[in-house]
């Protein structure tokens, strides 16, 4: 019995290598699909309002992807717009960083591996931005596919649950329905609360950055929307690029910028860490640790559109894990249920 329970566990984790292998390899394919899963969870809600009402499915789906389609060409537009008046006021910052860093060379005794005043900015950042335009380009290529998997899922949706009851035996149908129907009630209430919290973090943003004078401030207030979905890092990542630009925007003033940076750091401690658990309450009920191991694996399967998706893919495993007899345990160490719990 003992060799058949290490053997089992050792069967586990081959399988569980050779999946990320899996994963790791047709990422092509595999993250539109997850997108668009992930995605299925918000515009469901629409489609089965419409079905309620004796909408057809296809002409459901065709209104919500219209909405889709102009919330994407929208978004675009906004993108190039905010693009291209970074591009015009790039060479004001690039001038503006490099006086500071020779200023600082000049001032202060700088080690040789760190001769701010030599680097070649222009290039150094040019390439970044670069980098990060054809990390860009790359996802919206992928759009075309994240679409098509999209409409097909949400054209399944209204009758997946009575499929699913169909295809399996009485008990055993109702109990996946029931998973499945739990694993889309917890990630659509967790991506609406987030959805309502990064909207008024934002606007927070916005506000202290306008009455700052920093340049971008609604750029880097989306930011902050969509950064604000990554668990603990999102917030920190946020804040960084519009402090750096008020450090070099208002030099030699340097307590515009430290003003900004406090304002930030109280709104994102204020939600992130009062509001957003009093309002999220324990739905997820996971642990911070798991949450943390999931922002680091699949940040690192997938890079941020992993880090993204973190949250909801360890929701979603903890809740299959529950319903599974021999998978419980591991359900039980995801959780972050500490009333009946007692420290050592």
């Amino acid at each position: 019995m003992q060799n058949q329970r290490v053997l089992t566990f050792l069967t586990g984790v081959i399988a569980l290598v050779l999946v990320g292998f899996v994963l790791k390899i047709a990422q092509a394919v595999v993250l539109p699909l997850v997108i668009a899963w992930f995605l299925s969870y918000i515009l469901a809600p629409p489609v089965n309002f419409l079905a309620r009402h004796r909408v057809p499915t296809a002409p459901a789906v065709a209104v919500v992807m219209i909405l889709l389609f102009g919330f994407f060409y929208l978004t675009g537009l906004f993108l190039y717009s905010r693009s291209m008046a970074f591009i015009e006021q790039y060479p004001k910052y690039a001038d503006q960083f490099t006086q500071i860093a020779t200023a600082v060379k000049e001032r202060y005794t700088v080690p040789a591996w760190l001769s701010l005043g030599e680097i070649d900015w222009n290039r150094q950042i040019g390439q970044h931005l670069m980098s990060f335009s054809g990390s860009f380009i790359a996802f919206t290529g992928n759009l075309a596919m994240v679409l098509v998997f999209l409409i097909f899922m949400l054209l399944g949706k209204p009758y997946f649950a009575g499929k699913v009851r169909r295809a399996f035996p009485d008990n055993q149908g109702q109990r996946v329905a029931n998973v499945t129907s739990s694993i889309a009630h917890q990630i659509s209430r967790y991506l609406y609360v987030k959805l309502i919290l990064s909207t008024v973090s934002s606007l927070l943003v916005w506000i202290v950055l306008v009455i700052g004078k920093s340049d971008f401030p609604l750029t880097w207030a989306v930011l902050a929307f969509l950064l604000s979905f990554i668990p603990s890092i999102g917030t920190v990542l946020a804040s960084v690029p519009p402090v750096l630009l008020a450090f070099v925007q208002f030099y030699p003033n340097f307590w515009v910028a430290a003003g900004i940076a406090t304002a930030l750091l109280i709104i994102h401690q204020v939600i992130g860490c009062l509001v957003e658990p009093k309002v999220m309450g324990d739905k997820l009920n996971l642990s911070p640790m798991v949450i943390l191991l999931s922002l680091v694996f699949w940040g690192w399967l997938w890079g941020i559109t992993g880090a993204l998706l973190a949250v909801p893919i360890a929701a979603a495993i903890k809740i299959v894990c529950e319903n599974i007899e021999m998978l419980k345990p591991a359900a039980v160490l995801m959780g972050a249920d500490t009333h009946h719990s007692e420290p050592l």
